[in-house]
């Protein structure tokens, strides 16, 4: 695209009289020419038009081996990458690099030219304004400048650029070298075949040994960090590099500790007649260098830090270890914007007494809530979203901001996605000197810090948001058993941010039974999540139907089959009689139960299985009895605490049951959390574990069969009266209980057909009587009786008489129980 100039306006490099600001870069770059030679004086030449002319990143091209481009050899600032800024321009292209470097004048571009521009649909902002300027040398080249600033680049700052571009020297085309001996750090890199020759400093800072390197830079890219693999490619990748040097920092792996940071320094040579292109270079290890890194590796560094931050906290973390050290802060804040208010996430040092008296006073629970007006200077800052400096003694910030940092501050707004996602606060007791190098690192990582800072915050919403879901599936809390104890244990993956279909269940049942669940839905998503609470809410409905558990697990079959979806599901569902020590166990495609006897020995039950739940809807799922004596502990678990990639599911099992024998049962939760010690958190773990005890005062119990005859009712009464009798119950109790005998079962007579059972049960001095019937219609108390009705007091004696009552439906039909306190009635002890 060609660039138009601003106003139509070209300008030479004298247009610009010279000021006291020229002067004194005039006077910079004078003893930078007179000092001694050193290979980064480009670069420091460019660092002067940061300081003096306001720039935000300036760059110089100078002509490439093929006099075919312009290329870039040096760079200070904010990373070109930010502002769209390429490695090389055609030297024949209508771009402002080419057009100054072939007219010889200075262009200027404002920003509604740059918004126009190809680069700019690289940028998140179009305000920025451009300037490039010709270099004198062998070949030519150009000055590249860029200002955030809204009116651009003023009268002095032109001609400050100017003095830069005088400056600046361009070298002559690179001849390709010879083929002497190779430095010990250096490589020569073919880029057709790969074969790549090094120097012998190179294997050892791979981490390779002598013989181990095969002349391939395939192996030695394998000992390269993962995430740092795409911008060493665009090293080693010749359609991916630009003629001209590069210069790149990444990180290798080592046999120990953490990974090894190196510095790659590169100049690729184009292919010539009967001559493949060539990448020549140098390999370095960065924590030999200079100590005061570059700002290009401190972002390389924070960005590769971020790539990897999960939660807003991990944000936090890798800022402050990128910035805190190098800059030699004494304290940094880091905070998210919510509304009105500032919540900090993350400050170092953490403790209260190292920040200004208005956070103590806003201190909310860990970090300090405050409202962004109580520092207008922040408000400020974060309007215009520019980061802000100010050195020492600045007296115009409040008391809040100006104790962060009394010997200088520095705050940066963190953007992110055209909104303000935070802010971080640097400061200094001691007065500190802001370099152009702090400068472009404080500008670029508050970029990077803010579009980690909203993705972050997504991740934590979203995990939030699992989490609540998840919790709201499983069970709040475990009930507590006659004769037993229960503890479950949940824990989510760690992989992403999926939904896992893990469940357990605890239903206690009548008659002292408690149906134990434990399952797991096909894949990890909102679906497999949304399925397993269904699931989990169906076996629970059929449960307290009063179904047997093959029936309970067979209907759960067939609303899955009957659902349209493709996820299927497995389980184990136990019924556990709390008074005769005994359980029946189905299971459907799921682990089996382990059990652990009061002799510490283990037993994995023989329980044979149906298919999952949902893959065939007319599978038999059949029963097995388990026998337990008070002490043995039943555990049942998911697939993700017993299978991994590199364990089979049967060894993971029976570690799983020498765990459990080396265990206390008297400490349950110690046992669940030791059992979920070392679980693979690639996927979801569920842990239901049960200890019978026994039941120290089981009930006594009787059954009555009740015929239609005309004597039904006398009938059942002589054998409440009877049975009561042989309990030791005193006769002043029996007569309540005998009107609530008579009145259930009338009601059953008389409003229902089919099998009527009369079922007596005594514990701890509590008569409960319970009558079954076919009828799945619920006993209907009535609001008004007048005294002429013959008919619907039963009920209301019932309730009268009870100090409970109530309905529970059983296999198609109901059963109505009363409960009635007996004064004097026994207890029995077996």
């Amino acid at each position: 695209m060609s660039y138009k100039r601003c106003n139509g306006e070209v300008v030479g490099q004298g247009a610009a009289e010279p000021g006291a600001r020229a002067l004194r870069a005039e006077g910079a770059l004078k003893a930078i020419a007179s000092g001694p030679e050193q290979d980064g004086r480009p670069r420091r030449i460019l660092e002067q038009a940061l300081v003096f002319a306001g720039a935000s990143c300036a760059a110089l091209y100078t002509v490439g081996d093929d006099r075919e481009l312009l290329c870039l050899v040096a760079s200070a600032g904010v990373p070109r990458a930010l502002y769209g800024v390429r490695d090389s321009y055609p030297a024949s292209g209508g771009s402002p690099v080419a057009d100054a470097h072939r007219g010889g004048e200075a262009v200027w571009v404002g920003p509604e030219e740059f918004a126009g521009s190809a680069e700019s649909r690289h940028v998140p902002s179009s305000g920025f304004s451009l300037a490039t300027l010709p270099v004198r040398g062998d070949g030519g080249g150009s000055l590249l400048a860029l200002t955030e600033r809204p009116d651009g680049f003023d009268a002095e700052d032109r001609a400050c650029l100017a003095l830069v571009a005088e400056a600046l020297v361009c070298p002559a085309p690179a001849e390709e070298p010879d083929d002497g001996e190779p430095r010990p750090d250096s490589f020569s890199l073919a880029m057709d075949t790969g074969r790549v020759e090094i120097g012998d400093d190179i294997p050892r800072l791979f981490g390779l040994g002598p013989g181990e390197f095969d002349g391939r830079v395939e192996t030695l890219l394998a000992r390269t960090v993962p995430e740092d693999l795409p911008s060493l490619m665009s090293v080693t990748e010749s359609d991916h590099m630009s003629i001209g040097e590069r210069e790149l920092e990444f990180r290798v792996l080592q046999p120990a500790g953490p990974p090894k940071w190196l510095r790659l320094s590169g100049r690729l040579l184009p292919a010539g007649e009967g001559r493949p292109a060539r990448l020549l270079g140098t390999v370095a290890d960065a924590s030999t260098l200079r100590p005061d890194v570059t700002d290009v590796a401190r972002v390389q560094r924070l960005a590769a830090a971020l790539a990897t931050a999960g939660t807003v906290r991990d944000v936090g973390r890798a800022v402050v270890a990128a910035l805190r050290r190098p800059l030699r802060a004494d304290r940094i804040a880091l905070a998210e914007l919510e509304n009105d208010r500032l919540v900090v996430t993350v400050l170092d040092p953490p403790e209260p007494e190292s920040w200004p008296e208005l956070w103590r006073q806003e201190w909310r629970t860990e970090w300090p809530d405050a409202p962004v007006r109580a520092m207008p200077t922040l408000a400020a800052a974060l309007r215009e979203g520019r980061a802000r400096i100010w050195p020492a003694g600045i007296g115009d910030l409040e008391p809040a901001l100006a104790d962060v940092g009394p010997g200088g501050l520095a705050v940066l707004p963190l953007p992110a996605a055209g909104r303000m996602a935070g802010a971080c606060l640097i400061g200094w007791d001691t007065p500190h000197d802001f370099g152009p190098d702090e400068r472009a690192l404080l500008t670029a990582s508050a970029g990077l810090a803010g579009q980690a800072l909203t993705r972050a915050r997504a991740f934590d919403a979203e995990h939030e948001l699992v989490g609540m879901l998840q919790r709201q599936l499983l069970p709040r809390r475990l009930p507590k058993l006659p004769g037993a104890v229960a503890v479950a244990r949940y824990l989510p993956s760690t992989a992403g941010l999926e939904l896992g279909g893990d469940w357990y269940d605890v239903i206690p049942l009548p008659d002292h039974h408690v149906a134990l669940v434990i399952g797991d839905v096909q894949g990890h998503s909102a679906g497999a999540a949304t399925l397993m609470g269904q699931m989990r809410t169906a076996l629970r409905a059929y449960a307290v139907e009063g179904h047997p558990p093959d029936v309970v697990v067979s209907r759960a079959n067939r609303l899955l089959t009957g659902m349209e979806t493709d996820l299927f599901a497995t389980c184990v569902y136990v019924d556990l009689d709390m008074e005769e020590g005994s359980a029946w166990c189905v299971r459907a495609g799921h682990l089996p139960p382990v059990l652990r006897h009061p002799d510490g020995s283990t037993d994995i039950a023989e329980v044979p299985g149906g298919p999952p739940l949902g893959v065939v809807t007319q599978a038999a799922f059949p029963m097995s009895p388990l026998r337990l004596r008070p002490g043995t502990l039943i555990a049942l678990t998911t697939d993700g605490l017993v299978e991994s990639p590199d364990t089979d599911i049967d060894e993971g099992i029976e570690r799983f049951a020498h765990a459990l024998a080396a265990s206390d049962p008297a400490h349950l939760g110690l046992v669940a959390d030791a059992l979920l010690g070392n679980a693979r958190r690639s996927d979801d773990v569920a842990l239901l574990l049960v200890r019978y005890d026994g039941m120290a005062l089981r009930p006594l119990r009787e059954s009555w069969s009740v015929w239609r005859l005309p004597e039904a009712v006398r009938h059942a009464r002589r054998f409440t009266r009877r049975t009561l009798r042989s309990w030791g119950v005193p006769d002043e109790g029996i007569d309540g209980v005998l009107l609530i005998v008579s009145e259930l079962v009338t009601n059953a007579l008389v409003h229902t057909d089919g099998r009527v059972r009369l079922d007596l049960a005594l514990i701890g001095g509590r008569m409960r009587v319970a009558v079954a019937d076919a009828s799945p219609r619920t006993p209907v108390k009535p609001t008004s009786i007048g005294w002429e009705a013959t008919g619907g007091r039963g009920i209301l004696l019932v309730e009268a008489m009870s100090s409970a009552w109530g309905t529970l439906p059983v296999g198609g039909g109901k059963l109505v129980w009363s409960e009635v306190p007996l004064d004097g009635a026994p207890g029995s002890a077996r």
